[in-house]
């Protein structure tokens, strides 16, 4: 293990040479690593950028600089403009690749205003075999995936990052607030702002792995998407199946309850089939 980060420490070091580094960095245990072997090779040569807009929760942008901070790495937050662009907001499914396009020219600008030899990402071995518009996106930009290139995958990513004291070792996995709208449901600010809204009880709450998606209803309106009706708003949860035995405890249920319903939702559900990542979301 400590040989292949060693190995990812000088993968960083030649492939920067003598210029500096970009890396895209999310706040998750993927793109930690990256930047704590950036950070020991390069030093102050190593760049953290971080895309902010409303896919983006506010604790993750504050765990995104807490842990740069921890790692000793300089931290650059940009806007981001996804949501601007009406091939995302549309999320006809490829709204992940406009995401991930918008991020990596955000970083290529930076990359090319500091001289930097490249962009890296957290790009994992396990990410090869699912559906992931975003690699396209990196390829047509030319971001470079070291975590693959040195042969990382998730567990072997959270036993190196445990060893190192990287905090957000064990963190869940996280995907930006557009996958919580299935493909034919246009994302919003409005509506991004009432997941956020949710998502932030269940923090408070104490639940670490979670989703919630965002559902039109049929009702007294019409049936939502496209029929030219209002339809009703419904916030299905998902939590890790260890965790759903406590959403029905005393208090809890009531006070995620009100959230939702203070988030705009008609109904609040909870899936018990649990929390099931859809190509990473």
């Amino acid at each position: 293990m400590n040989d292949r980060y060693q190995a990812l420490v000088a993968h960083l070091r030649a492939l920067a040479g003598d210029a500096e580094l970009v890396v895209t960095f999310s706040g998750g245990v993927d793109s930690a690593l990256v930047l704590a072997a950036a950070v020991e090779a390069l030093g102050d040569r190593a760049l953290a950028l971080t895309a902010v807009s409303p896919t983006l929760p506010i604790e993750e942008t504050e765990a995104a600089i807490s842990l740069a901070r921890a790692l000793g790495a300089r931290h650059e937050l940009v806007d981001a403009h996804e949501l601007d662009n009406e091939a995302y907001a549309a999320n006809t499914g490829d709204r992940c690749y406009h995401c991930k396009t918008e991020l990596f020219r955000l970083a290529g600008e930076a990359a090319l205003r500091l001289g930097a030899a490249a962009v890296v990402d957290g790009t994992i071995l396990d990410d090869l075999g699912d559906h992931r518009p975003g690699l396209r996106a990196a390829a047509e930009n030319g971001v470079r995936h070291p975590l693959v290139d040195v042969g990382f995958d998730k567990a072997q990513v959270r036993a190196t990052a445990k060893a190192l004291g990287i905090a957000a070792w064990d963190k869940p996995s996280f995907a930006c607030l557009g996958s919580r709208f299935a493909p034919g449901t246009r994302v919003t600010l409005d509506r991004l702002l009432r997941v956020a809204r949710l998502e932030s009880a269940l923090r408070r709450e104490g639940f670490r792995q979670f989703r919630v998606r965002y559902q039109r209803v049929a009702g007294d309106g019409g049936s939502g998407e496209g029929s030219g009706g209002a339809g009703a708003e419904e916030a299905r949860i998902e939590l890790d199946p260890s965790e759903i035995a406590r959403m029905v405890e005393a208090g809890v249920r009531e006070r995620v309850l009100t959230a939702g319903r203070e988030a705009g939702f008609a109904w609040v559900t909870v899936d018990l089939a649990g929390y099931r990542s859809k190509g990473g979301a």
